[in-house]
């Protein structure tokens, strides 16, 4: 239900952006309206209320091993959950703009979002388990995911496009 919706935001935002002279008006309005769409349903789940216990982990891969000891289909939910929390971040965000057209940009970003995130779920006693793990995980799907879209990014794009 919410795809109409996001063309429709697009396609005003780059209408706006073009009438401004902007460059690469669609390209990105698309990025823009991409990263909110493939973001915020994730932010939305991580910080619901939960029932659990809460509390913080800040000893790096200690929740990872114990999730790596659990059945697979908790292993595929928690590792790929993860994974996909700010992967339109990370594929969009380079596409974007060449000021993060870089994977350190791109992780810099990810993982200052990721820490953001943990402090509110322990920060708003949420019911949930704050843990760096799961910054490490964020992070990662986020650069992995500027990977798959590098040939797009907006660096290399503007570098073709500048005549010589």
């Amino acid at each position: 239900m919410a795809l109409p919706l996001a063309a429709l935001a697009a396609w005003m935002i780059a209408r706006s952006r073009a009438r401004r002279n902007h460059p690469f008006p669609v390209r990105t309005a698309v990025a823009d309206v991409g990263v909110v769409v493939g973001t915020a349903p994730w932010i939305w789940m991580i910080l619901t209320p939960g029932g659990g216990e809460s509390g913080v982990n800040l000893v790096p891969l200690r929740d990872l091993i114990t999730v790596f000891l659990a059945p697979w289909q908790t292993v595929f939910v928690q590792v790929g959950g993860n994974l996909l929390v700010f992967a339109a971040l990370g594929a969009l965000l380079p596409v974007r703009s060449p000021r993060f057209a870089s994977l350190g940009r791109v992780a810099l970003v990810a993982a200052l979002a990721s820490l953001t995130v943990e402090a509110l779920q322990y920060g708003l006693r949420l019911g949930r388990f704050s843990s760096v793990d799961d910054v490490l995980i964020n992070t990662a799907g986020a650069v992995l995911s500027a990977l798959i879209t590098r040939r797009w990014w907006a660096g290399r794009i503007a570098a073709r496009t500048v005549p010589r």
